[in-house]
């Protein structure tokens, strides 16, 4: 796939584990396993936006589009 998720990076950056930003956003320990790993197909905004909320940073910062 050409989208490459990035939040692994954005959370080792801002030293949060996957435990705290999964109870500050609200969404499964599981959902946002996948959502890191880049296990998803798609990602609602709304948990993009919740993201990104808590973690001080833009869509660009978790996600990258590669050319294949």
């Amino acid at each position: 796939m050409a989208i490459i998720m990035r939040l692994d990076r954005v959370m080792a950056d801002r030293k949060i584990s996957l435990n705290a930003l999964s109870e500050k956003v609200g969404i499964a320990n599981v959902n946002l396993s996948k959502i890191k790993t880049g296990k998803i197909s798609a990602i609602r905004f709304s948990t993009l936006d919740a993201i990104c909320r808590e973690l001080d940073c833009q869509p660009g910062d978790i996600l990258e589009y590669k050319k294949e």
